[in-house]
């Protein structure tokens, strides 16, 4: 094999490898691909998670917590539950028990003739013998020990439990808020799904309108070029004058020039619905649609009170007028009592329950928390502030009612439009391909010159273009409307 050859069957290789890389997208494939590459599709679904996770938090705002507190506290001096004063008396409490009882004696005594002295001696004698003091003083001391606390390195431990009975409504107002704007984001959701849907659609029949036009463009330049020989021939047979040439030419590059903008707008707009898809711009790819006749949409009947139910904008609306309903709610609880139960197990070292020993103890608590407002003049007008968004809400919805009915009567008349200009550029076709019957058996049979057969071929153009054009407007208006309806 020579080196030529070579050279050509590589060439060769490399064009049938290009042909069978190339994809044919249907515009099923085209929607499924936008709906995985979108960005702002997946920061929604992320959006429509993190309400999902509010409202179970929500949730639990309601439900009975439990917790666990604990730490070590050290300090320079112990708590005294006496006085120095005070320990003083009880380490002394004999002596001065002892005195008492001597003082009392001899003023008892005192009274008595010759022997009360003698008596007096006696007692206290006997007294201070007994070891009375000593041993109250032992008993003082004891009690002054018993009653010195070692705090000076403190462990504490609490396991609680708090449940909330009545908070005024504001926690179950906060749990409906949390599922509304799920609901919310479920349905922002939804509508960013439709306007991908809608946005590659778009990009979608373009593709195939430039394509068809391009194929047409492509008609027409080659009946021109046709054109062209057979004048060329007719002057060379001086059957023809130049001019006529020159007018055939000048239409053909005209013809050419315009093959190669719809060439070039081919290219733009697979990138734009290379774009939406996620694929790479450079991609190569054809669309499945190959045949000018588009499916058209069936008309439907239009009804407002559906079309209101039925489109998102509307749903949105109502439940942010819902959201505001609950504020109204949350706002009013401000100004109700709010009750709360708590309980739980202490634990503590030294032990608060066993005289402050060095060791743990504990006990259970529980209580009941009841908070009721006085004077709160700031809460009343935050209900009416409240209440003030939520009639904003309501007459967003009425505007937004007035807008979309607008709109769809509006895409609901251009649809209609399109139809007829459908049925007249069929019309218009059928003419335009009997004129160019006629006028190219005129310029074979020399009955007519070439200008008349190149507005015969014009006309026919014009009218295949006018055809193309309505399908797809039918197309794309036909899922203006029935987004518009909320389809």
């Amino acid at each position: 094999m020579t080196k030529h050859n070579i050279i050509l069957l590589s060439i060769a290789l490399l064009i049938v490898g290009k042909v069978e890389a190339q994809q044919v997208l249907s515009l099923d494939e085209c929607r499924s691909r936008a709906l995985d590459a979108n960005k702002g599709l997946k920061q929604a679904d992320i959006k429509r998670q993190e309400t999902d996770y509010l409202q179970k938090a929500a949730f639990w705002q309601m439900m009975p917590k439990v917790g666990a507190n604990g730490g070590y506290m050290w300090m320079d001096k112990s708590v005294n539950l006496i006085s120095d004063e005070q320990k003083d008396k009880l380490n002394n409490m004999g002596n001065s028990v002892q005195q008492s009882i001597s003082d009392a004696i001899s003023e008892e005594t005192s009274s008595i003739p010759i022997i009360g002295s003698a008596i007096s001696d006696a007692l206290n004698n006997i007294i201070n013998n007994s070891g009375l003091s000593t041993t109250l003083n032992g008993v003082g001391n004891d009690i002054t020990q018993a009653l010195e606390t070692d705090t000076r390195n403190t462990t504490f431990a609490a396991i609680t439990l708090s449940q909330p009975i009545y908070l005024g409504g504001k926690l179950n107002a906060l749990y409906k808020t949390a599922r509304l704007l799920n609901h919310l984001s479920g349905i922002e959701y939804d509508k960013k799904r439709e306007e991908t849907l809608i946005a590659v659609d778009e990009a979608y029949w373009q593709v195939v309108s430039v394509k068809h036009k391009k194929e047409l463009a492509e008609k027409y330049t080659s009946l021109l070029d046709t054109l062209n020989r057979n004048v060329e021939e007719l002057v060379a047979a001086e059957m023809a004058t130049k001019g006529d040439l020159a007018k055939v030419r000048v239409k053909l590059n005209e013809a050419q020039m315009s093959l190669t903008k719809a060439s070039n707008g081919l290219v733009l707009a697979k990138m734009l619905l290379a774009q939406r898809c996620g694929m790479p711009l450079d991609s190569d790819f054809d669309v499945a649609e190959s045949n000018p006749t588009l499916s058209l949409a069936s008309r439907e009947k239009i009804d407002m009170d559906k079309v209101w139910q039925n489109r998102r904008e509307i749903q949105m609306l109502r439940i942010s007028d819902s959201i505001a309903a609950q504020g109204v709610r949350i706002a009013a609880s401000s100004l109700k009592p709010n009750i709360a139960f708590s309980g739980g197990y202490l634990f503590s070292n030294p032990n608060l329950f066993n005289g402050f020993q060095n060791e743990f103890g504990g006990t259970l608590f529980a209580g009941v928390v009841v908070n009721i407002p006085i004077l709160h003049p700031g809460g009343i007008y935050s209900i009416k502030a409240a209440k003030a968004k939520r009639r904003e809400a309501a007459v967003q919805i009425e505007e937004a009612q007035e807008m979309i009915e607008l709109q769809v009567n509006k895409l609901n008349y251009e649809l209609e439009l399109a139809y007829k200009k459908l049925e007249q550029a069929q019309s218009n076709l059928l003419q335009a391909e009997e004129n160019l019957r006629l006028a190219d058996e005129s310029f074979k049979a020399g009955m007519c010159g070439s200008s008349d057969l190149m507005a015969a071929q014009t006309a026919w153009m014009s009218a295949k273009t006018e055809i193309l054009d309505a399908e797809i407007e039918i197309e794309m208006n036909s899922v203006y409307l029935k987004q518009a309806m909320g389809k």
